[in-house]
């Protein structure tokens, strides 16, 4: 019996380290995310970030600390999900967009990409025309879907041929 409780007591204290390790991890990663200043372009267009309302979107590569800023979550899928890319991401970041006006650029609301959820074919419009607006919680994106239209997706629901 008294193996059985230092056991337990030491997968207790396993599971606490991994658990606050990974609230680290997650802080460190939006740490990461940086400001869109008021000159910066979009990475795979080129067109001026600040200039365009709706949900922007970052990445960085493993081979470089670099973040490539996007005018657009559509954008900013449009270059993760060419192979090539997919491959040497390790992070993607997005605006919640429960948090952050539609027409406001405003850079605390960086969620990690890879949580969130999507709402494509809304009546809302971003940089490149329709956008995928992103949220942290799904239950916002449906109140967004119901309110705009549009349909809810998980990150790896999203593919070129939706977009």
């Amino acid at each position: 019996m008294k193996l059985f409780i230092k056991s337990l007591s030491t997968l207790s204290l396993l599971l606490l380290v991994v658990g606050c390790n990974n609230k680290q991890a997650e802080q460190q990663m939006l740490k990461e995310a940086v400001a869109i200043e008021s000159a910066d372009e979009c990475h795979l267009c080129g067109m001026l970030i600040s200039n365009f309302p709706g949900p922007k979107g970052e990445s960085v590569r493993k081979s470089s600390e670099q973040v490539n800023k996007f005018c657009s979550t559509r954008d900013m899928f449009a270059y993760y999900l060419q192979p090539e890319n997919t491959r040497n991401v390790t992070q993607l970041f997005v605006h919640d967009m429960s948090k952050m006006p539609w027409e406001e650029l405003n850079d605390g609301h960086f969620i990690d990409a890879k949580k969130a959820w999507y709402v494509t074919g809304s009546s809302k419009r971003g940089a490149m025309g329709q956008t995928l607006a992103s949220f942290s919680l799904e239950e916002h994106a449906l109140a967004f879907s119901k309110e705009f239209g549009g349909e809810v997706y998980r990150f790896e629901e999203i593919t070129i041929e939706l977009l």
